[in-house]
C-alpha cells in the first residue's frame, strides 16, 4: 500500500507540482548566474520563473484536455439536461455542468441570458452562473499541482455548495420578475430562444480544443504573468510578518479584507494562484487563500457590470449577497479546519 501511495506521490511531483523545474531554475540562478541564495532577489526570481514555466506548460495541456472533452457539452445539450429536472436536484445538476462547461465569467453571462430566454427556472440558471466561472476542471488540477488534492477537491466541493445554495435560496424567493425587461419580453411575446445544437467530428474537437488553448492564453497570460509578479514580491520582497498582520490568523478580520480584496478586481482564476501559493507559503490561512480566490474568481467587476445590466437592483443584490456570505463561511470554516488540508 505505501509504495502505491510513493507511486502517486511520485507521479504528482513530476507531472504537476513539476518539482524537477524548481530544482534546475534553483540551479540555474545559483549556478550559473551566481546569485546569493539567501537573498530576495534569488527567492522572488526563483518563484517567477518557475511558476511561469510550470503554470504555462499545465494550461496549454490542461486546457487542451478539458476543451476536448468539454466540446461534448454544447449549450444547447445544457439547456436539455437542465430541463429535465427540478427543485434541489435541478440547482445540483446546473452546478455540476457549470463544472465542466467550457464558459469563463465573460462567456457564462451570455449563455445564463440565452437559459433565460429558453425559459429555464431562474434559480437553476443562477446555479449554473455562479459555479461556470468559480469551478472548472483545468482550475482543479492546477489548485492540485500548488497545493494538494484535498484542497482541490475541498474547492470543488464548497464552489458547488455555494452555486447549489445561492440558486435554490433565488429560486424560493420567487424573482422572476427581477430578470431585465428585454428578456422577460422575448418570452411573454412567444419567442424564447432555442440555443443551436452544435455536432462535431473528433477532427474538429481537436481542432476546437487547440483553438480554446490560443484563445484561452491570449486571453489571460497578463493576468498570469501579473500574478506570478505579485507572488513573486509577496514571496521574496514583502515582510512576512507584514502579511500575517493583515491577513493572518490573528486578525479575525483577514477572511473579510482577503474577501473585499478580490471583489473589485478583474482576473482569471489562473492569476490568483500564484498569488493564493506566496500567500500560503507566508503562512495566511488556507480559509483567507481561498476566499480571496473565490471573490476574484465569482464576482470580478466586468462580471458585476454584465450581470447589473440583465437582472433587477433586488435580483443582483441578492446574488452578490448570497455569494459574498457564502464565500465569508467557507473562509472562516477553511481556517478553522485547516489542519485537515495542510
Amino acid at each position: 500500500m505505501q509504495l502505491v501511495k510513493d507511486f502517486f506521490i511520485g507521479l504528482n511531483d513530476l507531472l504537476l507540482k513539476m518539482t524537477w523545474l524548481q530544482d534546475f531554475v534553483d540551479w540555474f540562478l545559483l549556478k550559473i548566474i551566481n546569485m546569493n541564495p539567501d537573498g530576495m532577489a534569488f527567492k522572488s526570481l526563483s518563484f517567477f520563473v518557475y511558476d511561469i514555466i510550470k503554470i504555462f506548460i499545465l494550461l496549454m495541456v490542461l486546457i487542451f484536455i478539458a476543451s476536448y472533452l468539454q466540446s461534448y457539452f454544447t449549450a444547447e445539450k445544457t439547456r436539455r439536461l437542465l430541463s429535465r429536472k427540478s427543485g434541489l436536484g435541478a440547482n445540483t445538476l446546473g452546478a455540476l455542468l457549470g463544472t465542466v462547461t467550457p464558459f469563463c465569467s465573460c462567456s457564462s453571462i451570455p449563455i445564463f441570458i440565452g437559459f433565460t430566454k429558453a425559459g429555464l427556472p431562474l434559480g437553476v440558471t443562477f446555479s449554473f452562473l455562479i459555479s461556470s466561472p468559480l469551478v472548472d476542471l483545468a482550475s482543479v488540477i492546477m489548485l492540485a499541482s500548488i497545493f494538494n488534492w484535498k484542497i482541490a477537491l475541498a474547492y470543488v466541493v464548497v464552489g458547488l455548495v455555494i452555486a447549489v445554495i445561492g440558486g435554490f435560496t433565488i429560486s424560493k424567493m420567487n424573482m422572476e420578475d427581477q430578470v431585465a425587461d428585454f428578456i422577460k419580453q422575448s418570452c411573454e411575446t412567444g419567442s424564447c430562444e432555442t440555443l443551436v445544437e452544435e455536432t462535431m467530428s473528433k477532427k474538429e474537437r481537436v481542432r476546437y480544443a487547440i483553438d480554446q488553448v490560443k484563445t484561452i492564453i491570449k486571453r489571460v497570460w497578463i493576468y498570469i504573468i501579473i500574478g506570478v509578479g505579485i507572488g513573486a514580491l509577496i514571496h521574496g520582497v514583502i515582510p512576512q510578518a507584514w502579511i500575517l498582520s493583515v491577513l493572518g490568523d490573528n486578525n479575525p478580520f483577514s477572511v473579510v479584507i482577503a474577501t473585499l480584496i478580490g471583489v473589485p478586481m478583474y482576473a482569471d482564476i489562473f492569476g490568483t494562484l500564484p498569488v493564493a501559493e506566496a500567500l500560503v507559503l507566508a503562512g495566511v490561512g488556507i480559509g483567507t487563500v481561498l476566499a480571496f480566490m473565490m471573490a476574484v474568481t465569482a464576482l470580478s467587476l466586468p462580471s458585476m457590470i454584465m450581470i447589473k445590466k440583465v437582472v433587477k437592483m433586488k435580483l443582483f443584490v441578492t446574488f452578490v449577497s448570497i455569494v459574498i456570505v457564502g464565500i465569508l463561511v467557507v473562509g472562516y470554516v477553511f481556517n478553522l479546519f485547516s489542519f485537515w488540508f495542510i
